[in-house]
């Protein structure tokens, strides 16, 4: 039994060494990485670029001190409804967030759509380097004049 169990925790260290240094999990923690660095960038844009101007087309309005309270009390500022104990539903922050959201997303959308078409333009290169066989079907330069393949004579 001993053997057993010793084999079985043999086998899990290496099985668990071939995962951690497989090109997968290296691949992953690169990617986290990255993708934090760019969250960090897409923060910095909505708060830095975009969230300023808003700012100023909203008369410098502060969406975060909108509140409503429920209950007969009323105040006229957050800081004296929150010293008062009184139930309150900030729905500025929820609308702060949701611009945040749609400028984050908006931000993210043309990054992707940039992302597309320069990749869609590096494909077209590619594929005008080839050509089809019409016999063989198979990709051939551009200039053969014979396929490799089926040694078809091609225009």
């Amino acid at each position: 039994m001993g053997k057993n169990l010793k084999k079985k925790i043999k086998e899990n260290i290496d099985g668990f060494k071939e995962f951690a240094i497989k090109g997968d999990a290296i691949t992953l923690a690169v990617g986290v990485v990255i993708g934090v660095a760019f969250k960090d960038l897409v923060d910095s844009l909505v708060n830095n670029v975009f969230t300023p101007p808003i700012g100023f087309l909203t008369a410098r309005l502060d969406f975060s001190k909108l509140f409503v309270t429920i209950g007969k009390d009323s105040y006229d500022t957050l800081e004296e409804a929150l010293a008062n104990d009184a139930v309150v539903i900030q729905y500025g922050l929820v609308l702060n967030a949701l611009i945040t959201f749609l400028i984050t997303a908006l931000i993210l959308y043309s990054i992707v759509n940039a992302i597309k078409k320069a990749t869609k333009k590096e494909e077209k290169k590619v594929a005008k380097t080839t050509k089809a066989c019409p016999y063989c079907l198979s990709d051939i330069p551009l200039k053969a004049k014979k396929c490799a393949y089926c040694t078809s004579n091609v225009k």
